[in-house]
């Protein structure tokens, strides 16, 4: 957790993606007999790379290392990839192992499997094959079983574990191993499926209504504001949970009286939201580099390897990788699980503050550790069940017209609802079809199924 006292100081879409013609192709197939004037649209249309801002480019050219060029081509490569990995891991079922992109512009995409018979369908996809021991499925068990052991006996000692796609394995970083080997005694996890490496972190909360905008807690300390929501007519903002309780009087950058904390879970998980008075209106941004405006247009996770950027209320604007999903990270207050390590810095005050891919929302800062100038490792709460759970609907730049209550069928007809967050599996109906949902996120105006084959499949 990353949070400091109130005492304390204050694309353009390129047409050179490597895995761009393969979906584009799947996406064509997956629209076969879809209604008269339906658009479907390739995963980089979809994710609005070409919203992708100068002042966000500069922020992947200076910590990425990259060119422009490159960084261009690296959000529209990340963007097909992550639908491309997505109708495999259907495609595969039981055999898919996981799915992450390497190399400067993410033109690498490599999909796990554990049957050496699907590489033929995974190259003809585009994709590089691998095949391993361990199925994605039977890894989250296994990571599944730890965090159970860690709810009876959590240990600092054994801060953070991880599914490691790359590895085929469950990592447990630990700073003891007698800790390591306690934790892993508590469980009837398969071995094999475990690795221990040894690490010096220590993560902590990162204490210290645009995303990464400064807001203050009544009882003192200050934060960084997440995402801009609504849940009806109210406006707010969600953020970290270990930043206030249910109940707990906010104020803005300005020290204004900005609104309460409605609801607030941690340990466990780390979320919460505010909600806002009459004075603040929530607006569809994320504070830049230099104050400049980052769009969001929606909220699909992002690949294993793919870039991401943090803003905060402490350090301000940086960006790297994702390096893990569905991590597990111990605090001296708890484990928190389901969150996702990145290779981003940040420092006290920059808790609760944005994590964004191009111009999708990915979750809301936890903790880490080290800082941003010796670099460090960092943490956030994926973006999608936070607004599940709370039931909220993530501010874009999408203008949506009037979608109406999030709870309303969406048109022509059928279950798919504008507001609504789906997991990866979900099947709705719509125009009298059926569709799976590849990606995670919330459903928004123009993302109806026939006009999203990188996030719906129809069967």
């Amino acid at each position: 957790m990353l949070h400091r006292h109130a005492k304390a100081a204050g694309v353009g879409a390129a047409a050179a993606a490597l895995v761009l013609t393969t979906l584009q192709g799947a996406a064509s197939a997956q629209q076969d007999g879809t209604p008269p004037g339906a658009v479907a649209h390739t995963a980089a249309d979809t994710l609005a790379v070409s919203a992708a801002q100068p002042e966000l480019l500069r922020a992947m050219q200076r910590d990425l290392g990259l060119t422009r060029a490159q960084a261009e081509r690296r959000l529209v490569n990340e963007a097909e990839a992550g639908a491309t990995a997505a109708v495999l891991r259907q495609r595969l079922g039981g055999s898919f192992a996981g799915a992450w992109v390497e190399g400067a512009d993410s033109g690498t995409l490599t999909v796990a499997t554990t049957r050496a018979a699907d590489a033929a369908a995974i190259r003809a996809a585009g994709a590089e094959s691998r095949t391993v021991t361990h199925n994605l499925a039977e890894l989250d068990r296994t990571k599944a079983a730890l965090d159970r052991a860690a709810e009876r006996n959590s240990s600092t000692d054994v801060p953070v574990w991880y599914v490691d796609v790359r590895a085929n394995a469950v990592v447990v970083r630990a700073v003891e191993k007698a800790a390591a080997q306690t934790l892993i005694e508590a469980t009837a996890a398969d071995r094999d499926r475990i690795r221990v490496v040894p690490t010096g972190e220590q993560p902590r909360p990162l204490y210290d209504i645009r995303g990464g905008d400064a807001y203050y807690m009544g009882g003192g300390g200050r934060c960084s504001v997440g995402f801009a929501v609504t849940r009806g007519t109210t406006q707010g903002f969600a953020t970290a949970g270990h930043c206030g309780r249910a109940g707990t009087a906010t104020s803005g950058y300005n020290q204004v009286a900005q609104g309460t904390f409605q609801a607030s879970t941690f340990p466990g998980r780390d979320t919460a939201w505010v909600a806002t008075n009459g004075n603040w209106t929530s607006t569809p941004y994320v504070k830049g580099q230099g104050g400049q405006n980052i769009q969001v247009t929606g909220s699909v996770q992002q690949p294993v390897g793919a870039s991401i950027c943090r803003s905060g209320s402490t350090t301000g604007w940086h960006c790297g990788t994702i390096s893990q999903h569905n991590t597990s990270v111990t605090y001296p207050e708890g484990t928190i699980s389901g969150v996702t390590r990145t290779t981003v810095c940040a420092e006290p005050g920059d808790s609760g503050g944005s994590y964004i891919s191009g111009s999708q929302a990915q979750g809301v800062t936890s903790g880490g550790s080290g800082d941003c100038r010796s670099g460090g490792t960092t943490y956030h709460q994926p973006v999608n069940p936070l607004l599940q759970g709370y039931g909220l609907t993530l501010k874009t730049t999408v203008d949506p017209g009037d979608p109406g209550d999030p709870g309303d069928p969406g048109e022509p007809g059928g279950t798919w609802a504008a507001g609504t967050v789906y997991q990866a599996g979900a099947q709705v109906t719509y125009g009298g079809a059926t569709y799976r949902c590849l990606q995670g996120h919330q459903a928004q105006a123009g993302w109806e199924p026939p006009n999203a084959p990188a996030l719906w499949q129809r069967l």
